[in-house]
């Protein structure tokens, strides 16, 4: 096979461009290694940097250590040449007007828009469909430095209050409010201490929502999040008088988030005990009061409810399905059980929606979206027209009414929003976005290639149109994810943006791990099988070099959170074949990730650390643990944010030490950590540009890219 003839020269450490020459590793600041050393099922394992999982804000050393690497990170970084250019093109990119996709109800129209450089979107409303939008609520007023967002928020059934959830700094804490949609007044108190909850009205007096209890002073985010239930708060009432409405004292490690149907007339609570999609589901009569009873028992498989019309219920499913089916059971006649409404396709369902008396359902066809319109007796009534290779999503609308909202992107296309008639297929721009670039300008393609093992992984590449007409090899950026069950699908972004016109390259690889093919896909590279993500990654760069789309020494690799762990472990693996990467928000201290907040769920993904033969596996791959000392590493950027309380910064803070303490060649390894951010979303804007040419910028330098040749 033609890998196999290129391996010799695959694997020659990558050569440093004469360019880059001048910028290699700065002097690292001391980092203080410790003496902790754990004996794990026979082995010890020194964790010499433990002191820095402390929290940034408890723990002096820690800040100390924080200003010190940033000090240094900052005087390289705004050194590069192409910083300058990166900060203003992606600043450009972003300056955009652009909306979300709209929400009905009571005859009002409910959505976010942003001008194109707020740091955050405000949300507004038209009083109907052809009314001026009025702003409803600036989250920009929120904080000086724009790092409170708004996260959540649904509109009550008749349109004349909302529920909304406020994220400040980026943490996954949520407060909840509501408003009144006439006046704009807050109605009674807030809600604290809900994180990975639903939102979700009954009536329109009252809500469901998922929260924890109140953590200890100072473990706000770095505690377990254990013991999540379900309340009702009713409007006008503190929060200490909200209904304990669903909990499982017994199973403190359950999470249960609460949904109601666009009737009002049920409530479905579904629990789960991990990030694998196996759920129980318990299903209130609204009608009737408060009591649960099981609808879906014993956490085997994926059951997402759609909606509802009158008694019966529509789920979308993998029992006995692995690429998912739609079924109903209607409530009152239950003892006749499921009946499948659309049955398997070869290609697994990613979203479906209720609107009109028809099933409008997505589904995934090689990564990219196609989506097609049912009846409710499960007869195909058309296939809906999409623009190319691209993301389709955000189907809204009312079970009774045929008007529905969705977005459709592209890699080369930011999100314009249509209004759908699901009776007649006829389909409007709603919100078009203005551009200052022209999509034809850039050529989107999918490829295929072999992994390893001889499996079959598709690949998404952009490119400018002249670069592909010329054949030439130009620095390429490849990014990945692989794992939880999460798909990469073709989607706008500034910086990928930005890269191309540059003159480089963006390559997404769909790699083992994710659900772009169902379940088996993800079971494929998870647990005993993670190693297929990395040799897929690894694969997806020695395709990339020997199909002439990069040169040897001109392959930049990024991933976030569990993307992140995948460049530190190919970083690990293969330093010979990337020049630089960007570790995001990874997970890179593989042995003792359940340890803090979110972090015990994603054990169906990665294993159990306190068990043997997990353990095992996890030492094998865990990039804190696996770095080769007196090799030649890429050149490495990890970022990190001092307010990520689901990938806790002392993961990239552990690694980096780690790094930056052996002899990893001329190229530099530094880390970037952010204040008042998290795991990423809420992000406002103008730190989302600075750190997108911060990142673009390091990876150009090591790759060759030099914007405007």
């Amino acid at each position: 096979m033609r890998f196999q003839i290129l391996a010799a020269s695959l694997l020659a450490a990558t050569a440093i461009p004469a360019s880059a020459q001048d910028m290699t590793a700065p002097d690292y600041p001391e980092t203080r290694q410790g003496d902790v050393v754990d004996t794990v099922f026979g082995e010890e394992v020194a964790d010499p940097y433990r002191w820095l999982e402390e929290d940034v804000r408890n723990s002096e050393e820690v800040a100390a250590w924080v200003e010190r690497q940033n000090a240094v990170t900052d005087a390289y970084l705004e050194a590069l040449p192409a910083r300058d250019w990166f900060t203003n093109r992606i600043g450009e990119l972003y300056d955009f007007e652009r909306f979300s996709v709209p929400v009905e109800r009571g005859g009002r129209y409910f959505y976010t828009g942003n001008s194109g450089l707020q740091n955050q979107s405000p949300l507004y409303v038209r009083d109907s469909l052809d009314a001026e939008p009025r702003l409803l609520i600036d989250p920009n007023e929120w904080a000086d430095d724009g790092a409170t967002a708004l996260a959540g928020w649904v509109p009550s059934p008749d349109g004349s209050k909302l529920l909304y959830s406020v994220q400040d700094g980026g943490s996954d804490w949520r407060i909840l409010r509501v408003m009144d949609v006439a006046t704009g007044e807050q109605i009674g108190g807030e809600i604290r201490w809900a994180k990975f909850t639903g939102l979700s009205w009954v009536g329109d007096d009252g809500f469901l929502y998922s929260r924890f209890p109140e953590p200890e002073e100072g473990e706000d985010f770095q505690a377990l999040n254990m013991n999540q239930a379900v309340y009702y708060h009713a409007l006008g009432t503190e929060q200490a008088a909200d209904k304990l409405v669903f909990a499982t004292p017994d199973h403190p490690e359950r999470n249960h988030v609460a949904q109601t149907t666009s009737d009002d007339r049920w409530a479905l609570i579904t629990s789960s005990t991990g990030t694998d999609s196996r759920y129980e589901v318990n299903l209130v009569d609204l009608d009737a009061g408060w009591d649960a009873r099981v609808l879906v028992p014993g956490f085997e498989d994926s059951w997402s409810l759609i909606d509802s019309v009158g008694s019966r219920l529509f789920f979308t499913t993998n029992n006995q399905a692995p690429l998912y089916r739609v079924v109903s059971i209607d409530m009152d006649n239950p003892q006749a059980g499921w009946t499948e409404v659309i049955a398997e396709r070869e290609q697994p369902i990613a979203g479906a929606a209720l609107v009109g008396g028809h099933l409008v359902l997505e589904y995934l066809e090689d990564a990219s979206s196609a989506a097609y319109v049912y009846s409710l007796d499960g007869e195909m009534v058309r296939e809906m027209e999409f623009a190319g290779l691209g993301s389709a999503g955000g189907f809204t609308g009312d079970p009774d009414s045929p008007e529905m909202f969705y977005s459709f992107s592209s890699f080369n296309r930011p999100a314009t929003i249509y209004r759908y008639d699901v009776a007649t297929g006829d389909s409007v721009v709603f919100a078009e976005p203005e551009l200052t670039f022209d999509p034809e300008d850039f050529v989107v393609e999918q490829r295929f290639y072999e992994s390893k093992d001889g499996t079959r992984v598709p690949m998404f590449i952009m490119r400018r149109a002249d670069i592909v007409a010329s054949g030439e090899a130009v620095p390429t950026l490849l990014y990945g994810y692989g794992g939880f069950d999460v798909s990469l699908t073709p989607g706008f972004s500034t910086s990928r943006m930005a890269w191309v016109e540059a003159g480089g390259a963006f390559a997404l690889a769909n790699i083992r791990g994710g659900g772009e093919y169902g379940k088996a896909w993800h079971d494929a590279g998870r647990r005993a099988n993670k190693q297929n993500v990395f040799d897929d990654f690894i694969a997806a760069g020695e395709f990339l070099i020997a199909e002439g789309v990069t040169p040897e020494d001109g392959l930049a690799i990024q991933g976030g959170s569990n993307g992140g762990l995948l460049v530190g472990a190919v970083a690990n693996q293969r330093p010979d074949l990337f020049a630089a990467g960007n570790a995001a928000v990874g997970v890179m201290d593989m042995l003792r990730f359940d340890q803090w907040t979110a972090g015990r769920y994603w054990v169906d993904d990665y294993g159990y650390p306190d068990r043997e033969e997990d353990w095992r596996i996890l030492r094998a791959y865990s990039p804190l643990h696996n770095i080769q000392p007196d090799t030649d590493y890429p050149a490495l950027l990890v970022t990190t944010a001092d307010t990520d309380d689901r990938v806790v910064p002392g993961h990239s803070f552990k690694y980096t030490a780690a790094l930056q303490a052996e002899d990893l060649g001329e190229r530099p390894q530094i880390i970037r950590i952010e204040t008042r951010a998290g795991h990423g979303s809420g992000k406002p804007t103008d730190k989302a540009i600075a750190e997108a040419s911060d990142i673009a910028a390091f990876l150009a330098y090591w790759t060759g890219l030099e914007p405007g040749e």
